[in-house]
């Protein structure tokens, strides 16, 4: 039977002064409460239109928190600080939202950029790219929707294929993994299609490349199984991302508005067993399929620990990496890397103007997901109370 880990709080928060473990408490207090996050997106994005000078009250506070800094070696200090606690970290340059051909330019050269400050250091083991970080939302839906393209559509959708293709193989030359995140349904079958060609190119020999299955999506366990299949056929290996997902509300709203069935799960417990259930397959197939398990569930991931267990599988076995956001679940991922399994770190940097729509959306996601943001702050506060009754004990 596995151990339970988690509840470790001083290794948890080794990392944080008693100032930042306060203003974590803090944060995640305000996090909590819907309203306040929907009336403070408001009033910033509004702030970002009038040009006001916020950057600064948001690099103090939720910028901080979620993200490591302005630059990759701004990040240094906390990725080497982390790699110490047995953490590694995964760079994203977290600007979205772009439109423009010159600023998909600029971000190919950011993510090759990362690739290779990555393949230099053992505390980086995976690199990532957002596919809409470097095309144009509404080319990715055109062709999943399998619409008939223009010209000017056709030579912008090449642009994109060659970009990933570019990113992929530099990965491979540099033996450097990468992951593509999943986006919403409507733009995915493009990124699945491409990043399956991504794998059969690149994936023959090891797991470079990996796609992202969002498992609140119903059809993901099909989907993995049917990928499997050919994957077997073409001789390549399989790199799978698996994550519950961050669009479920823009889904269904999408779904009963135009008037299709929602492709997400009926409920959070569906999507669970959904999640396990993807996660159970490939560690069936752990020779064809390399897991990423992107997960905040502690459920899940001791239900991965225990399948570990079960089938003999070393804890650093290098097929399998957990990970969790950095700034979130600091209790799974230092406790994880501590007792000797893979465990990673996201960690997002950018100029703050450009990363405000992921902090954004951070907030807002940790706010809608049911029970996060209370198990965070209560974890918090409870190694706030363990530090206060050591400091008791050291004057008494």
């Amino acid at each position: 039977m596995v151990t339970k880990i988690f509840n470790n709080t001083k290794r948890a928060f080794a990392l944080k002064s008693d100032s930042e473990l306060k203003k974590s408490l803090f944060i995640f207090s305000m996090m909590n409460k819907g309203v306040l996050v929907s009336i403070g997106t408001k009033v910033t994005n509004l702030a970002l239109k009038l040009h006001l000078p916020v950057e600064g009250i948001i690099k103090k506070t939720i910028f901080k928190m979620f993200c490591g800094g302005t630059s990759k070696e701004d990040c240094l200090p906390v990725i080497k600080k982390m790699h110490e606690m047995h953490v590694h970290s995964v760079l994203d340059y977290s600007s979205e939202g772009k439109e423009e051909e010159a600023e998909f330019d600029k971000a190919l050269n950011t993510k090759t950029g990362i690739v290779t400050f990555a393949n230099r250091r053992k505390e980086i083991p995976f690199t990532v790219f957002k596919p809409t970080g470097i095309g144009r939302f509404a080319i990715w839906e055109k062709v999943s929707a399998k619409e008939e393209l223009t010209k000017e559509d056709q030579e912008e959708w090449d642009r994109i294929v060659d970009r990933v293709d570019e990113i992929c193989e530099l990965a491979y030359k540099l033996d450097m993994r990468i992951l593509a995140d999943a986006e919403e349904s409507w733009m995915q079958d493009a990124a699945d299609d491409l990043l399956e060609e991504m794998m059969s190119k690149y994936n023959q020999e090891k797991v470079i490349v990996y796609n992202t299955l969002q498992c609140y999506r119903w059809d993901r366990l099909q989907y993995i199984k049917d990928l499997h299949k050919r994957a077997k056929n073409r001789g390549f290996k399989i790199g799978a991302k698996v994550v519950r997902g961050a669009y479920m509300e823009k889904e269904n709203a999408r779904a009963d508005k135009m008037g299709y069935p929602t492709p997400i799960c009926e409920d959070k417990e569906a999507t669970d067993v959904n999640f396990n259930a993807v996660i159970y397959y490939a560690m069936q197939n752990l020779d064809e399929i390399a897991l990423y398990i992107g997960t905040h569930n502690e459920v899940s991931t001791y239900l991965t620990m225990q399948l570990m267990e079960e089938k003999d599988i070393s804890k650093d076995d290098d097929r399998i990496w957990f990970s969790q956001l950095f700034g979130m679940s600091d209790h799974i991922s230092f406790n994880l890397g501590l007792n000797g399994y893979n465990a990673a770190k996201l960690v997002p940097f950018g100029p703050i103007r450009d990363v405000i729509p992921y902090l954004m959306r951070r907030a807002q996601e940790n706010s809608s997901v049911k029970g996060q943001t209370g198990r965070e702050y209560a974890l918090l506060l409870e190694e706030k109370q363990r530090r206060e009754g050591q400091f008791t004990k050291r004057i008494a």
